[in-house]
């Protein structure tokens, strides 16, 4: 857990959960992005069921999730659990990447094609998708959009793997280019940010799900041949 300048006692404090969504049913391995159609699997469907579970006794207040299948399947559970209307923000969702709908593994794929390498030349904006400065400024939004809704209590927003590193890594001061494979970001994990009064905290993470998440699309786990970003690799999903 991060922790930051306390300075404030006796203002109001509020926790914002950033999840990302569970396992997606993917069999081609397609980078999907922001395309329809792609919705939980049965195991993403536990993981989403688990974390209802986590949150259960938590004073959430607002739920709010990417307008995308995967994002809106995960966070349905979360809000039936709380009684509460399930939102939609347009800011939480997933980056935009040029290689969307197309297959992007390790030793195949799109990486193969010399007409994709001029997407490749820039990893600090980067050069194949969505500014990271536009990500932090737009997950920023959302972010604070959700400490209003539920000031004093709690809120949950469903995103997905890459926005979510971002604007930790904004929040925590680091670096906003980075190796994707080091993301702290599994499916179905929480993010945390808690404010006292208008500020951000700290910034604290669990997983729990993990004993869902197969070990390769865990934090740090090798590449496997054909395996897309889609699936929780280079690119995020």
């Amino acid at each position: 857990m991060s922790t930051f300048d306390t300075n404030g006692a006796g203002q109001d404090i509020t926790v914002v959960h950033l999840m990302r969504h569970g396992e997606v049913h993917n069999p081609d391995g397609v980078l999907y992005g922001r395309l329809d159609g792609y919705h939980l699997s049965a195991l993403g469907r536990q993981m989403a069921d688990r974390v209802a579970e986590h949150l259960a006794g938590r004073d959430v207040t607002h739920v709010v999730a990417s307008p995308l299948e995967r994002a809106q399947e995960t966070a349905t559970p979360i809000a039936k659990a709380h009684g509460l209307d399930l939102g939609t923000d347009a800011r939480l969702v997933e980056a935009e990447n040029v290689f969307q709908g197309k297959t992007f593994g390790v030793g195949d794929g799109a990486l193969r094609r010399p007409e994709n390498w001029k997407h490749l030349v820039n990893p600090f904006r980067p050069s194949w998708g969505e500014p990271y400065v536009d990500q932090v400024v737009r997950m920023m939004g959302a972010l604070d959009a959700a400490k209003e809704a539920a000031r004093g209590h709690e809120a949950v927003l469903v995103s997905h793997q890459l926005p979510i590193w971002t604007v930790r890594s904004y929040v925590e001061r680091r670096r906003l280019w980075h190796d994707p494979r080091k993301r702290q970001c599994t499916l179905a994990s929480l993010t945390t940010f808690t404010y006292r009064g208008d500020r951000i905290v700290s910034v604290g993470y669990t997983e729990p799900a993990i004993d869902l998440v197969p070990a390769h699309l865990r934090a740090g786990a090798k590449p496997v041949r054909g395996q897309a970003p889609g699936q929780g690799k280079a690119f995020g999903a």
